[in-house]
């Protein structure tokens, strides 16, 4: 599997939706976790999100994945869902922002690092490059931004999530081939919330003592970032190859620095304008389409023929 192709229109605007309502959830998750543990958001978000597929489900008619596929995707559930979230939630209560913002920014590497050995997908040298190009603009943004970066002992659990995020992406491609995107998304969400469930035991006397704008950071996380967002996402990894997809995490800083320019009038400097026009860049080039050979045809990726 080659991972140089062009990706069209429509997986580029889904991947456009997940970054958007992505970018939004690190500030939710910091004022949800003023009432509420790390455990308990987790396992709020997702509970919220996997009842948004139950009713998607069920007005769409759409089936679960089979039978055979379920303890796989329970797995792949768990790791990317449970692991992921609560790993990232703790870190978030003692770790600098900007430390966050640079490790997570490792995921489009880790993802294309499990590519190559699970999926076996070519890594041109181009992609390599502006993988790390863009790594190279993400930490001028963060560091231009002001944001604080302190590394320690709790920011290892970021790199889980990093993990957690590349073998969840990569090994949900396969799936995609036989299920229904939907039903796959839908059945690991599942499984991730009921893994969370042991982490938030108190989850109701939070609810019912949070003051309503805490409530509603949570209903905003399950909504935008968990279902929209993983929907989404995932529809974009089913047209295209998951290094390539992962190439556009990349985007979430210089995003969520454009969002504070228009929200909250926070003015970005010279150093992070350069920094955004370096990781759009790299990225650009990591997804460059590989010219054909002269009487060549050009190579075709099989995941958008099915």
């Amino acid at each position: 599997m080659d991972s140089s192709e062009r990706l069209d229109a429509r997986t580029l605007l889904f991947i456009s939706i997940a970054l958007l309502t992505w970018s939004s959830a690190y500030a939710a998750i910091a004022y949800a976790l003023a009432s509420f543990t790390p455990g308990e958001v987790a396992f709020a978000r997702l509970t919220i999100g996997t009842l948004c597929f139950a009713l998607l489900l069920t007005v769409r008619r759409v089936p679960l994945p089979a039978r055979r596929d379920w303890p796989a995707l329970a797995v792949l559930g768990v790791i990317g869902f449970t692991v992921y979230h609560l790993c990232l939630n703790y870190a978030e209560t003692r770790i600098a922002s900007g430390t966050a913002s640079i490790l997570i920014s490792l995921a489009p590497a880790a993802t294309a690092a499990v590519s190559a050995v699970w999926l076996h997908e070519r890594l041109s040298a181009r992609m390599l490059t502006g993988l790390g190009v863009a790594l190279v603009g993400v930490v001028l943004v963060v560091l231009a931004s002001g944001k604080q970066v302190k590394f320690e002992p709790m920011a290892a659990l970021v790199l889980v999530s990093v993990l957690a995020s590349a073998i969840f992406f990569v090994g949900l491609k396969p799936f995609f081939a036989r299920s229904s995107m939907i039903g796959v998304t839908a059945f690991t969400l599942f499984a991730g919330a009921l893994g969370a469930l042991p982490f938030a035991t108190g989850i109701g006397t939070a609810w019912h003592a949070a003051p309503w704008s805490h409530v509603a950071a949570l209903l905003w996380l399950g909504i935008a970032p968990t279902f929209v967002g993983y929907m989404a996402w995932n529809a974009a990894l089913h047209r295209a190859s998951a290094s390539q997809v992962s190439s556009f995490i990349y985007f979430s800083p210089p995003i969520a620095v454009l969002i504070g320019w228009l929200w909250l009038g926070e003015h970005p400097g010279l150093l992070t304008l350069a920094g955004g026009m370096i990781t759009v860049a790299g990225v650009a080039l990591a997804n460059m389409r590989r010219r054909a050979t002269p009487g060549m045809p050009p190579a075709c990726d099989p995941c958008e023929q099915t």
